[in-house]
């Protein structure tokens, strides 16, 4: 009986963990594809890859996960560059990738 009370707390947190990553992929994806809509460029594969997980105080004081994901996307079409955003939860924290494009053009 402790054996499948074991198993059955096991299976539960690894579906909650399971659950939490697929729901912050989701919320990198919408993250990444708005910001290449705004800025104007192409986003490549469409979709994000996660690249980093690692523990750390929330904002709450409880512990949690800070997620990194990465996209790619293009100027022209022929080029491909990096984007990279992390979440901590569903916040995002830090974000590198295409911005708008400059109000005032430079001849």
């Amino acid at each position: 009986m402790p054996t499948l009370i074991l198993l059955m707390i096991v299976s539960a947190t690894a579906f909650a963990f399971w659950n939490a990553s697929r729901a912050a992929a989701e919320r990198a994806e919408a993250l990444g594809r708005d910001a290449c809509r705004i800025a104007g460029v192409q986003w490549l594969d469409h979709s994000v890859h996660a690249i980093g997980l690692r523990v750390c105080r929330q904002e709450s004081g409880w512990l949690g996960f800070e997620r990194t994901f990465r996209f790619d996307y293009s100027h022209t079409g022929e080029d491909r560059h990096i984007g990279r955003l992390v979440l901590r939860g569903d916040r995002l924290v830090s974000f590198s990738g295409p911005v708008m494009p400059s109000v005032a053009q430079f001849h």
